[in-house]
C-alpha cells in the first residue's frame, strides 16, 4: 500500500521577488542562509528556537547521565543499553500510535512534553535521597531524545508544504547544531556548580518553554488557515498500527532501511576508531611526553571541536543550496559516498589522520546535510505516517541499528577480527548505505511525482 499525500491546502506566503530590507528585513538577512519569502521569518525563526531548546535540554540530560550510568553500572552496561531502549521503544511507539489516533496534534504534543518534563522532576526527587538512577535514566534520556527531537520534526513537517519545507528546514537545523553545542557547554559549568540532578531540574524548564513556543508556533499558523484546513490540521490521524503501516509501503521501508544502515555505519565507525586510538596512544603519548589518558582526551576533544564547527558551517552556509540546486536526491548518495571513500582510504593505509578526517567528515555531514535532508523526506508522506511512522522509524529503527553494530562488534571481537576486518566492514556498509541512497532517491521522486499528479487533478 503506497500513501500519497500533499501539503497544497495549507496556506503560504507568496513565493514572488526577493525580500527587500526596508519592508522584510528579517527574511532579508536570513537569506544568507537559505531561500527565506516575506512572511517566512516568525515561524521559521520560532521553529529554529523550539529545536534549539530540545537539544539544549537533551545535552544537560546526557552530560547529567553520564557519571550516573558509569559510576552505577559501568562501560559494558552503557553499550549494551541500546538494545535495552530498542526493546522498550515498542511499546511507547505503539503508544504513541495510539495517542496520535485519539487526540489532535497540539494535544498530543503537549501531552507528550509535559510527560517527560515531569519525569525529569520525579527523577531529581529520587536521585536527590539516593536511589541508584543509572540503568533507568540511561534508558530514558534515549527514549526521550528520540520521541521528543521526532515529534517536534513531524510538526514542522506538518505544518510546511514540501516547497516550504525544502527551503526552510536547512534554517530550522541551525538551531538543532546550536543547541548541541550550547548544551554541552552550559552543562559543563553546571556541573561545577552541583550534582547532576540540577541539569534535570534546569532541563524540565527548557523543554516546558519548547511547548510554550510550539503553542505560539501554532497559533500563528493557524491564523494563515480556513475553518476547514484547521479542522483537518486539529483532528486525530487514522487508527492502524505504526509497525504495518511501515511493513506496508515501500518508501517507508526505504526509509527504514536508510536509518538502519546510516546507524550501523556510524556506531561501527566509531568503535573503528577508538580501537585505532587505543593501539596508538601509548607510542604517540610517549613520544610527546604525556600519559595515555591526556593523549586520549585531547584527541577526543580536537575530534568533536572539528565535528561541532564544520556541522555549524556547513548547516549555516552550504546545506540550503546544496538542496536547492542538488535536490534531496543527491544529499542520499553524497554522504555515504563520502563514508565509502574515507573508509577505503583507510582500509588502503590504516592510519589515524586519514579514519580521524573520515568520521569527522561523515559526522558533520551526518548531522547537518543528511539530518536535514532525512527530515525533508517525511515532507510527501501523509500525516498518518508523519505522526506514527516517524516515530518506529526514527526512534525503533534508530535504536535498532545501534544494537546490530554492537552485535557487529560483539560478534568481530569474539572471533578475533582484526582492525582491519573492521574497516572493511564499514566498506561494505557503506556500499549499502549509497544503494539504499539511491533506491530512496527514486521512490522519493516517484511520490513526488505522484502527489504533483493528485494536486493537478484536485485543481
Amino acid at each position: 500500500m503506497t500513501e500519497v499525500a500533499s501539503n497544497s491546502d495549507v496556506a503560504s506566503p507568496a513565493a514572488g521577488p526577493r525580500p527587500r530590507f526596508r519592508e522584510h528585513p528579517l527574511e532579508f538577512a536570513l537569506r544568507l542562509f537559505a531561500d527565506v519569502r516575506p512572511g517566512e521569518a516568525g515561524t521559521v525563526l520560532l521553529m529554529t528556537l523550539n529545536i534549539f531548546c530540545l537539544l539544549t535540554a537533551y545535552y544537560l540530560l546526557k552530560v547529567a547521565r553520564e557519571p550516573l550510568i558509569l559510576l552505577g553500572g559501568g562501560a559494558e552496561v552503557k553499550s549494551y543499553a541500546a538494545v535495552g531502549q530498542a526493546i522498550v521503544l515498542i511499546p511507547v511507539t505503539n503508544f504513541y500510535s495510539w495517542l496520535a489516533a485519539r487526540v489532535g496534534r497540539l494535544v498530543l504534543v503537549t501531552g507528550v512534553t509535559v510527560f517527560f518534563a515531569s519525569n525529569l522532576v520525579v527523577f531529581w526527587v529520587l536521585g536527590s535521597r539516593g536511589v541508584p538512577l543509572g540503568v533507568p535514566f540511561f534508558l530514558w534520556v534515549g527514549i526521550f531524545n528520540l520521541v521528543t527531537v521526532a515529534q517536534f520534526w513531524t510538526f514542522a513537517a506538518d505544518t510546511y508544504t514540501e516547497e516550504q519545507g525544502k527551503r526552510l528546514f536547512p534554517i530550522i537545523g541551525i538551531g538543532s547544531s546550536i543547541g548541541a553545542i550550547g548544551g554541552a557547554w552550559v552543562a559543563g559549568r553546571l556541573m561545577k556548580a552541583g550534582s547532576p540532578f540540577l541539569l534535570m531540574l534546569v532541563a524540565a524548564g527548557i523543554i516546558v518553554s519548547a511547548l510554550g513556543v510550539t503553542s505560539l508556533i501554532n497559533r500563528r499558523e493557524r491564523a494563515r488557515l480556513t475553518t476547514a484546513q484547521r479542522e483537518r490540521h486539529d483532528k486525530p490521524v487514522a487508527p492502524g498500527n505504526a509497525f504495518l503501516m511501515v511493513a506496508r509501503d515501500r518508501y517507508l521501508l526505504l526509509l527504514a532501511a536508510l536509518i538502519l544502515i546510516l546507524n550501523i555505519s556510524t556506531k561501527t565507525g566509531d568503535y573503528v576508531l577508538d580501537r585505532m586510538l587505543l593501539s596508538h596512544a601509548a607510542q604517540h603519548a610517549g613520544a610527546l611526553g604525556e600519559s595515555s589518558s591526556v593523549y586520549i582526551g585531547q584527541f577526543k576533544a580536537r575530534y568533536f571541536e572539528w565535528i561541532n564547527v564544520l556541522e555549524v558551517v556547513l548547516q549555516s552556509l552550504a546545506v540550503s543550496r546544496i538542496i536547492k540546486y542538488g535536490g534531496l536526491r543527491l544529499p542520499l548518495i553524497l554522504v555515504p559516498l563520502v563514508s565509502l571513500t574515507g573508509y577505503g582510504a583507510t582500509l588502503v593505509a590504516p592510519l589515524i589522520g586519514i579514519l580521524f578526517a573520515t568520521r569527522v567528515a561523515e559526522n558533520a555531514l551526518d548531522y547537518s546535510l543528511s539530518n536535514t535532508v532525512r527530515q525533508a523526506l517525511w515532507l510527501v508522506t501523509s500525516r498518518e505516517a508523519k505522526y506514527k511512522a516517524k516515530q518506529v522509524i526514527d526512534s525503533f529503527v534508530w535504536r535498532a541499528g545501534d544494537s546490530l553494530s554492537a552485535a557487529v562488534v560483539w560478534t568481530g571481537t569474539h572471533f578475533g577480527m582484526g582492525l582491519r576486518g573492521f574497516i572493511a566492514v564499514n566498506v561494505i556498509t557503506a556500499v549499502v548505505w549509497v544503494t539504499f541512497g539511491a533506491l530512496t532517491g527514486w521512490e522519493y521522486a516517484r511520490r513526488r511525482a505522484a502527489a504533483a499528479s493528485v494536486d493537478s487533478s484536485a485543481a
